[in-house]
C-alpha cells in the first residue's frame, strides 16, 4: 500500500527506475542509493530540500524498492543538530502496489493526491549539489499561465540534440521533438537546444485533461513517461524555463558515477 499523508508534500522524488545502464551496479542497489562522495544520491536532493525550508517530500519507489525506506526512514533531517532541517517523508510504494515502476508521469500520477498544487520534482539519479530549491521560484510559477517550470543545462556528450530551446523564459521543444507533440508549436523551436536537467516545478493541472489523460492517482498503475507531457505543453508556450550553469550531472553510467567520486 502507498502511504498516506494529511499534510500535502511540496516535492517529489523520481526513485522508481530499474537503472540498467549504471548494472552491475544497479543489481542490488537502487540507483538512488549509489554513494556519491561520501553520500547516497538521493540525500544529496534531501538535504538541499530540507535546507530550502520544505517539509515533507514524496519518494516513489520501484526496482529493490524495499531499500528506499529502509534506508532513510520516515523522517530525514538534513544536519545533526538543527531540527527545523527534518522532513518528513513519504513513499508512494509501486513496487508494492504494481509490482514495478510506473515511469515518470505514471508515478507522478499515482502520487498527485500527496502532492501541493505547486511542487518541486527531481529526478534521483542526478548530481546537483549547488542547486537551490528557492521558494521564490514556486511563487512565481503559481502566478503565471505556465503548467511547469524546468531548470536546463547545456548538453552533455551523451544527449548533444538536446531536449529544448530558450526564447526569453519559455522553453519549446527542440525540432527533433516536435513528433511527440503538437507539430504546431507557437514559436518555431530553432535556435541553441538545452537539456531538460530533470529539475522542475510541475502544476497539478498538468496531469489532467487535455494535458495527460490519465486518472489522477493513476489507480490501476498504467505506465507512461513524463518527456511528452512536457513536450506538448511546451509547444503551446505553457512552459517557462532558467538555465542553470552549475555544477550537474546525470549519474547513468558507472564511469560518470567514478569520475564524480574521484573528484572528492
Amino acid at each position: 500500500m502507498t502511504t498516506t499523508s494529511a499534510v500535502a508534500a511540496q516535492a517529489m522524488v523520481l526513485a522508481a527506475g530499474r537503472g540498467q545502464r549504471m548494472r552491475p551496479l544497479t543489481d542490488h542497489t537502487p540507483k538512488p542509493l549509489l554513494q556519491v562522495q561520501g553520500k547516497a544520491l538521493l540525500e544529496w536532493h534531501l538535504q538541499a530540500l530540507a535546507h530550502a525550508g520544505l517539509s515533507q517530500v514524496v519518494i516513489n519507489t520501484g526496482w529493490l524498492g524495499p531499500q528506499i525506506p529502509a534506508h532513510l526512514g520516515q523522517r530525514y533531517q538534513a544536519s545533526e543538530h538543527d531540527s527545523s532541517t527534518a522532513l518528513n517523508l513519504v513513499y508512494s510504494r509501486e513496487d508494492l502496489d504494481f509490482g514495478s515502476g510506473i515511469e515518470t508521469a505514471g508515478g507522478i500520477s499515482r502520487a498527485l493526491p500527496q502532492l501541493e498544487e505547486v511542487f518541486w520534482l527531481v529526478a534521483g539519479d542526478v548530481f546537483t549539489p549547488a542547486f537551490v530549491f528557492d521558494d521564490a521560484q514556486r511563487s512565481a510559477l503559481q502566478a503565471s499561465d505556465a503548467l511547469a517550470h524546468v531548470w536546463l543545462v547545456p548538453n552533455p556528450a551523451h544527449n548533444p540534440q538536446g531536449d529544448f530551446t530558450l526564447h526569453g523564459n519559455r522553453a519549446y521543444p527542440a525540432l527533433d521533438k516536435l513528433d511527440v507533440c503538437n507539430p504546431q508549436a507557437k514559436v518555431a523551436s530553432e535556435g541553441p537546444s538545452y537539456t531538460y536537467s530533470t529539475i522542475a516545478l510541475l502544476k497539478r493541472s498538468l496531469f489532467e485533461l487535455p494535458w495527460c489523460a490519465l486518472v489522477p492517482g493513476n489507480p490501476t498503475g498504467v505506465a507512461a513517461p513524463l518527456g511528452p507531457l512536457l513536450f506538448k505543453a511546451a509547444a503551446q508556450g505553457k512552459v517557462s524555463a532558467s538555465l542553470y550553469l552549475g555544477p550537474w550531472t546525470d549519474v547513468g553510467t558507472p564511469e560518470r558515477l567514478a569520475a564524480l567520486n574521484q573528484l572528492r
